[in-house]
C-alpha cells in the first residue's frame, strides 16, 4: 500500500488564516464545509502554489464545492474576498447603508446579496457622527407611510434571484403553506344518488326484480367527478437554477398536500436531458427529496436543450402521465439554441396531448419583455397561458388562475406583438 508523505502547512500563517475565514463565509452561505475540508484546502494550495489566480480559484473550488448549485455562491464570495476590494465596498453599501462615503453604483446581481451577507456576518455599522444630534423629545416627526409595505408583502414581490439567505428560507416557509387547488373534472361514469339526479333505469329494474317485479321507488344516479394529474417540466439550466430550486420546493409541498385536488403529481427536470424526479418528490422531508432529485439530475446549471427534452418526454412519458385531462406546468425561460421549427413541433404535440399547458417564465419580471428569442416565439403559440414565475406573488397568481380555463396570462399581448412585427 502506497503511503503519501504528509504535507506541511504553509509558513505564512496569514494565508492559512484567510483561507479559514473564507471557508467560514462559505459555510454561512450554505456550503457544507467542515474543518477537514479547510485543512485539505490549505494543503492543496501549498501543493498547487499561489502564483496564478486562476489556479488558486479552481484549487479552492475543488476543495469546497461538491454540488453544482453551490458554484455560483462560491464564485461571488471568491470575488468579494480575493479579487475585487471595491466590489466588497459596493456590497457593504447594500448591506450596511449606515456606512458613509460609499454609495451603491449598481444594483446587486444574482447571488451577490447572499454572498455579501455571509461575508459580512457579524459586521456592525460604525458609530454615528458626534455632530449629528438626535431630535429633541418634543419635536414632532411626521412620516408618510402611504407608499410603504410590510416585510411580508415586500418578500412576496421580491425576485427569487435577488433574495438573501434569510429571505430564501422565509420564502420557502411561505411556499410550503401555499396550495395549488384545481377544480374536479366531470366523468363519464356515474354514482348512486340519494337526493337529486337522473333516473337509473338499470338499478331500478334490478331492485324491482328482487321484490317480485314490484317497483315502489326509482333509483337515481349522478355523474362522478375525477381529479386531473399535474405534470411539471422544470428547466434546471444555469439561467434557471435559482428559480427552479425554489419552485421545486413549492411543488414538493403540492405533491405532499392531502386533499389538494390532484390525482398525481409527476415532475421532470431538464437541461441537456430529461430526468424523472417524481418518486423523489413523494419523500416527506423536503431537504432529502430535493437532495435526491439533485443527485439524479446530473445536468444542474448546465446547458439548455428544450426541444430535445420535450421530444424525449413526448416519446417516453406522454402516454403514461398525460391521460385523463392532465395539466402541464412548463417552467423555463425559453432560451433554446436548437432548431426553432423542431421545438415548435414538439410543443404542438405536447399541447395536443394535455388538457392545458401553462408556461411560467421568469423573464416576464421585466417590464420591457418582448418575445424576441427564437425559442420563445416557437413555443408561445402552443401554450394556453403564459405567466411570470419569479416571485411568491407570481405563484399565488398561478394558484388563483390554474382552475380558470379562459386564463391566458400575457399570451394575447405577446402574440399581438409578434403579429405586428
Amino acid at each position: 500500500m502506497v503511503e503519501h508523505i504528509p504535507l506541511e502547512l504553509p509558513d505564512n500563517p496569514r494565508l492559512a488564516g484567510n483561507i479559514t475565514h473564507f471557508a467560514r463565509a462559505l459555510r454561512r452561505a450554505g456550503l457544507p464545509i467542515g474543518s477537514g475540508r479547510i485543512i485539505d484546502a490549505i494543503k492543496a494550495v501549498q501543493a498547487a502554489g499561489f502564483t496564478d489566480k486562476r489556479d488558486f480559484f479552481y484549487t479552492l473550488q475543488a476543495c469546497f464545492v461538491n454540488r453544482p448549485e453551490h458554484a455560483r455562491i462560491y464564485a461571488q464570495l471568491f470575488r468579494l474576498y480575493w479579487r475585487d476590494p471595491r466590489y466588497l465596498e459596493h456590497m457593504m453599501a447594500a448591506m450596511l447603508p449606515a456606512i458613509r462615503g460609499v454609495q451603491e453604483e449598481r444594483p446587486a446581481q444574482a447571488a451577490e446579496k447572499r454572498a455579501a451577507e455571509a461575508l459580512l456576518d457579524g459586521a456592525e455599522a460604525p458609530p454615528r457622527d458626534e455632530q449629528e444630534k438626535p431630535p429633541e423629545e418634543d419635536a414632532l416627526i411626521e412620516v408618510d407611510a402611504s407608499l410603504t409595505m410590510s416585510g411580508t408583502e415586500r418578500l412576496k414581490t421580491l425576485d427569487f434571484e435577488l433574495m438573501s439567505l434569510a429571505e430564501v428560507a422565509e420564502a420557502k416557509r411561505m411556499l410550503a403553506r401555499l396550495s395549488l387547488p384545481i377544480k374536479p373534472l366531470p366523468s363519464r361514469r356515474s354514482a348512486a344518488s340519494f337526493g337529486q339526479g337522473r333516473v337509473d333505469a338499470a338499478r331500478s329494474l334490478r331492485t324491482a326484480l328482487r321484490r317480485g317485479g314490484e317497483m315502489d321507488r326509482l333509483a337515481l344516479k349522478k355523474p362522478k367527478v375525477r381529479w386531473p394529474n399535474l405534470v411539471v417540466l422544470c428547466d434546471i439550466s444555469g439561467s434557471m437554477s435559482q428559480y427552479s430550486r425554489i419552485i421545486l420546493h413549492f411543488l414538493h409541498a403540492v405533491a405532499n398536500e392531502r386533499g389538494a385536488g390532484w390525482a398525481q403529481v409527476h415532475a421532470f427536470t431538464f437541461g441537456t436531458k430529461l430526468t424523472n424526479i417524481t418518486r423523489h418528490l413523494r419523500t416527506r422531508d423536503v431537504d432529502a427529496a430535493l437532495k435526491a432529485a439533485g443527485a439524479q439530475a446530473q445536468d444542474w446549471e448546465g446547458g439548455t436543450r428544450i426541444g430535445k427534452s420535450i421530444e424525449a418526454f413526448n416519446r417516453d412519458w406522454s402516454r403514461r402521465v398525460l391521460g385523463q385531462g392532465a395539466v402541464v406546468l412548463l417552467i423555463t425561460d425559453g432560451l433554446d439554441r436548437d432548431d426553432p421549427a423542431a421545438l415548435a413541433r414538439q410543443m404542438q404535440r405536447l399541447h395536443l396531448s394535455a388538457r392545458r399547458v401553462i408556461w411560467l417564465n421568469p423573464l416576464l419580471r421585466w417590464d420591457g419583455f418582448a418575445p424576441k428569442a427564437a425559442g420563445i416565439r416557437a413555443m408561445l403559440p402552443h401554450v394556453d397561458s403564459f405567466r411570470a414565475g419569479h416571485s411568491i406573488a407570481s405563484l399565488e397568481a398561478l394558484a388563483a388562475a390554474i382552475s380558470k380555463p379562459d386564463d391566458v396570462g400575457e399570451k394575447t399581448r405577446l402574440m399581438q406583438m409578434i403579429g405586428n412585427e
